[in-house]
C-alpha cells in the first residue's frame, strides 16, 4: 500500500508551506535554512511576480543557468539549489517537474591540502582546552566539523577504546579507534558535561535535541546524561522549532576560528582549515601502509573513488620520483 503523500496547510504562505514539510520529512535545521532560502532567491530571481505554482522546469533551468554563468557558482552549490527547488515542486507544491537541462557549473576535482605532521603538531600546540582536543578529533579520527560538534556522550567507549559515529554523511554509522592520547582529555570532558548536566536538571533544565522524533517514542530520553553532547555549549538557547529551553553543542563556527588563527600563529601559508586535519588523517595513514579500503571506512566514504584522491599528495610516493632533470 502506497504511503499518503504529506499535504502542507495551504493557508499559510508558502515559506510556511515549505517549512513545515521539511519538519515532517525530519530535514535537518541546517538543511531547512539552505532549502528556504534557495527558495527565497528563486522567488526573488523573477521579482515575485508570478507563484512558483505557475512556473515550471523552463523557469528553473533559467535560474540554474543564471546561477552558472553569472554568478559562477560551484558545481555542488548549483545541485544544492536545485535540490531545494525540486523539494519545492515534488513535495511542497505536489508538481512534477519535467525535463530540463540548465548550463552546468563546471565541476572541478582539486588536490587536497594536507599537513606534514610537524604543521599538525604546530597548529595542535597553538589550541587549549576544548577546542584543542576537538581538533585532535579531527585530526585523530578524522572526523569532519559536524560530526565532531554534534558527539554525544553515549558515542564515546573508553572501554573498548572506540569513538562512534551516528548518522554520518549519507546517513551511515562508523567506529573509530580513539587515539591514546587523547583518551584522557575525553575523560577529563565527559567528567564536566556530567557536572554540567547536572547543574542543568538542578535547575529545571537538562535536556537536549534528539533526532528523527526520538522524543516522542521515549519522552525522557532528553534529559538522560548519555544523550547529552560531549562538546555542550556554555549557555543554554531556546530552540528555533520548539521554542524549548535546552543547551545544544558547541556552534562549529568557534572551533573553525580557533583552527584558523592556530594555523596563523604556526607560521603555515598553506589555504587550511578544520577540514585539512581530515585530509591529513586519510593522507598519513595511507603513508604508513594502511589498506585503502580501510582509511575508506574510517573516512565514511561511500565510493573507494573518493579515497583515492588522497594518493595524489602522499609524499613517500612523490618523493621516490626522479626528475627529469636529475637524470641528465
Amino acid at each position: 500500500m502506497a504511503r499518503r503523500k504529506f499535504v502542507p496547510n495551504r493557508d499559510l504562505k508558502l515559506m510556511d508551506q515549505a517549512r513545515e514539510v521539511l519538519r515532517y520529512h525530519h530535514y535537518s535545521y541546517k538543511t531547512e535554512q539552505s532549502y528556504c532560502n534557495w527558495i527565497r532567491r528563486y522567488l526573488s530571481f523573477f521579482q515575485f511576480r508570478v507563484h512558483p505554482s505557475l512556473q515550471g522546469e523552463r523557469e528553473v533551468e533559467r535560474f540554474l543557468s543564471h546561477l552558472a554563468t553569472e554568478e559562477r557558482v560551484s558545481a555542488s552549490t548549483q545541485k544544492q539549489a536545485l535540490n531545494a527547488l525540486v523539494f519545492l515542486y515534488d513535495k511542497v507544491l505536489n508538481q512534477k517537474l519535467g525535463e530540463f537541462n540548465p548550463i552546468r557549473s563546471t565541476k572541478t576535482r582539486r588536490v587536497p591540502t594536507v599537513f606534514s605532521e610537524d604543521e599538525v603538531q604546530r597548529v595542535l600546540s597553538h589550541l587549549s582546552g576544548t577546542h584543542q582536543l576537538m581538533a585532535q578529533l579531527l585530526y585523530g579520527c578524522g572526523l569532519r566539523l559536524m560530526e565532531c560538534v554534534r558527539l554525544r556522550v553515549k558515542d564515546i567507549d573508553i572501554d573498548r577504546g572506540f569513538l562512534y559515529v551516528r548518522d554520518g554523511k549519507g546517513g551511515n554509522d562508523r567506529a573509530i579507534p580513539i587515539p591514546k592520547r587523547s583518551i584522557r582529555s575525553l575523560q577529563n570532558q565527559l567528567e564536566q558535561v556530567q557536572l554540567i548536566h547536572q547543574a542543568d536538571l538542578r535547575e529545571g533544565y537538562g535536556e537536549v535535541f534528539l533526532p528523527e522524533g526520538l522524543d516522542r517514542k521515549y519522552p525522557s530520553a532528553g534529559k538522560d546524561y548519555a544523550w547529552q553532547y560531549l562538546f555542550p555549549s556554555k549557555k543554554r538557547a531556546v530552540d528555533p522549532r520548539s521554542g524549548v529551553t535546552r543547551r545544544h553543542h558547541l556552534l562549529e563556527s568557534g572551533l573553525q576560528k580557533a583552527v584558523k588563527r592556530a594555523i596563523q600563529l604556526a607560521g603555515i601559508s598553506k589555504k587550511a582549515s578544520c577540514h585539512t586535519l581530515r585530509h591529513s588523517f586519510a593522507t598519513h595513514l595511507l603513508e604508513q601502509g594502511a589498506n585503502i579500503r580501510t582509511v575508506q571506512e574510517l573516512m565514511g566514504h561511500k565510493d573507494v573513488k573518493t579515497t583515492e584522491i588522497y594518493t595524489h599528495v602522499l609524499s613517500k610516493r612523490i618523493d621516490e620520483l626522479v626528475s627529469p632533470l636529475d637524470r641528465l
